[in-house]
């Protein structure tokens, strides 16, 4: 081959495989067009997730100049909504609402059909959020001891938003650190669970304050704990697990926005900074205060690492406990 041609082949090459990487960023720049972006809740409408979301999409879709469409799609503690997004073209058109039970999935489903870290881009943190240890005030019980007291003969009954949902999640780290056995009762999502302890046919849950919050105020539920680190500003007067006298029985419960994996960087970053935008602004801090919403800013990168961590330590956790899910 002459040096001409050479030449000439090496530019050919060169063009040919930048093409690709143009195409993609020209793609991305183009985001959104007049297209609905569909953003899947996999919980019921009324969970603390689902509440959440909606908040903050609200004025994402102003800022992006594009309909939001919110789709719940409940069922098996999330993964029939999240399984959904995971075959979805990754265009950034299609998104995921979830929360610490996306990376619960493996450990409460091992033989679900995509990985949580591999199969998404984490895009967005929105928030931690306590869940709380509730009762019905009919039940006499005043504290998580009094609560752990009684459930030592083993007849108690907790609810949760679904199996191996945060919801689910959170009563077991309590229920273990307690040393007590409890029959979990699961439901679609937290309104349903949440009944169910108001009417006393379910002895306790351990739900977000989001969803919750309503009928403690109403007195219709009764907080015992909170199963953050520290108390939370929206419940100041009520102790975490861990101060109740509860070792490791805290529970991270997260909200924030996932795309498929293959969804180009740049629209990955373009919404990640749009989200921070919407929670910066002063509306959503307003609305977001009462739900008990407290920031953990993490970039897209540090919030792939997290859900990466939590999958493996969840798993851990499961076999060391010997729990079933089911």
């Amino acid at each position: 081959m002459s040096t001409t041609n050479r030449r000439r082949f090496l530019t050919l090459a060169s063009a040919a495989l930048a093409a690709p990487a143009l195409s993609h960023r020209a793609f991305a720049d183009a985001w959104p067009k007049d297209k609905i972006i569909r953003a899947v809740v996999p919980i019921s409408a009324g969970s603390s997730l689902d509440i959440i979301s909606r908040i903050v999409l609200d004025p994402l879709s102003q800022q992006l100049g594009q309909t939001i469409v919110v789709e719940n799609r409940s069922g098996a503690g999330g993964t029939i909504g999240s399984a959904t997004v995971a075959k979805s073209d990754p265009d950034g058109y299609t998104l995921l609402l979830n929360s610490s039970a996306h990376s619960a999935a493996p450990a409460a489903y091992p033989h679900i059909t995509y990985d949580p870290s591999k199969d998404f881009a984490a895009v967005a943190m929105f928030g931690v959020v306590p869940n709380v240890l509730l009762v019905a005030p009919s039940s006499g019980i005043k504290t998580a001891k009094e609560l752990a007291e009684r459930a030592k003969d083993g007849q108690m009954t907790y609810s949760s938003a679904g199996v191996g949902s945060a919801t689910h999640w959170a009563a077991e780290r309590f229920r273990m650190s307690a040393g007590f056995k409890a029959t979990h009762v699961p439901f679609r999502g937290g309104p349903e669970a949440l009944t169910e302890v108001m009417t006393g046919r379910v002895d306790f849950c351990c739900m977000g304050i989001s969803s919750a919050m309503a009928f403690i105020k109403d007195g219709r539920l009764l907080p015992l704990a909170v199963s953050t680190t520290k108390r939370s500003p929206a419940l100041p007067s009520v102790p975490t697990t861990i101060e109740a006298g509860f070792p490791d029985s805290d529970y991270t419960f997260w909200t924030g926005m996932l795309a498929p994996a293959k969804t180009p960087r740049p629209i990955i970053e373009r919404l990640h900074a749009e989200v921070q935008k919407a929670l910066a602004l002063p509306t959503v801090q307003a609305k977001l205060a009462p739900q008990g919403v407290e920031p953990l800013p993490l970039s897209p990168q540090e919030f792939d690492a997290m859900i990466a961590k939590e999958i493996v330590s969840n798993i851990k956790f499961a076999k060391a406990a010997e729990l079933k899910f089911n």
